[in-house]
């Protein structure tokens, strides 16, 4: 677990994950994945979360969700301040990759309440399937880091390029309205996905900035830096981006995105 952690309060939390998973799935435990900004040396605790891939070989009773669930609560608790982010999946659809990609139970901060409101209609249909998988087992195959389990590539398929692109597109697409909103996400989003399109590099929020730095035009440069200020500082202000820039800088990069995707059709 040594790659891209360097906190160990955080590295005994993903251990005890790991321990309640082996205890509640048993022989049915393919494997526990860590991805995201952890194994991408970009971990913030004051604004990151904790990403976790669980694959499992068969499906799980609702009794192992629930006893499960009642677990990823108390780890909530002493994650860092975003929370944990997991979703469980059967082997089968990871190799060969499915997509959209099913799964048998997802977690994050903001299902917090319905769960603890209501474990069990919680349970029962927090399923289906999730695009963003395609983006998440992405950045395994890249970056990943085994927590238990068998090695990735031999759980993993390839992400065919047009579901990775389908899946990051979705985090983009409404960059134009959301910007002001969440601008640090966005901005560096937008970097991200047109480093992918242009270069077929798979990057890190951050990553994205540096690589927006190098690519795209020097008006917009005093917005990335601010971005990447932001989202490396551990202070909780907001960025405030002047709202004509920002929109600006937005539509430019989804009309330099949309035209690459074109291009490669």
């Amino acid at each position: 677990m040594e790659k891209g952690i360097t906190l160990p309060y955080y590295q005994t939390l993903l251990e005890d994950i790991t321990s309640a998973c082996k205890r509640i799935f048993s022989d049915g435990l393919t494997g526990v994945y860590l991805h995201g900004s952890m194994t991408m040396e970009c971990f913030n605790p004051k604004k990151s979360d904790i990403d976790l891939i669980i694959v499992v070989e068969k499906g799980i009773s609702d009794e192992q969700k629930t006893e499960f669930m009642k677990e990823v609560v108390e780890f909530n608790k002493i994650a860092p301040k975003k929370g944990l982010e997991l979703s469980i999946v059967k082997r089968a659809v990871c190799k060969p990759f499915v997509y959209p990609t099913p799964f048998e139970l997802h977690f994050s901060s903001a299902y917090l309440g319905w769960f603890t409101d209501n474990p069990a209609d919680y349970v029962r249909k927090m399923k289906g399937v999730d695009k963003d998988l395609a983006a998440h087992f992405t950045i395994i195959r890249n970056y990943g880091v085994v927590l238990y389990g068998e090695r990735i590539d031999a759980v993993f398929g390839e992400v065919p390029r047009k579901d990775y692109m389908d899946s990051i597109w979705l985090d983009i697409k409404e960059a134009r309205e959301e910007i002001s909103e969440n601008p640090v996400y966005i901005i560096l989003n937008l970097c991200r996905v047109a480093a992918f399109l242009e270069e077929g590099v798979v990057l890190s929020k951050k990553q994205g900035g540096e690589w927006g730095l190098r690519n795209i035009p020097k008006e917009y440069h005093v917005l990335i830096l601010n971005a990447l200020e932001s989202y490396e500082s551990e202070e909780a202000k907001p960025m405030c981006p002047d709202a004509e820039k920002a929109e600006r800088f937005s539509a430019y990069m989804l009309q330099r995105v949309s035209a690459g995707t074109i291009e490669r059709l």
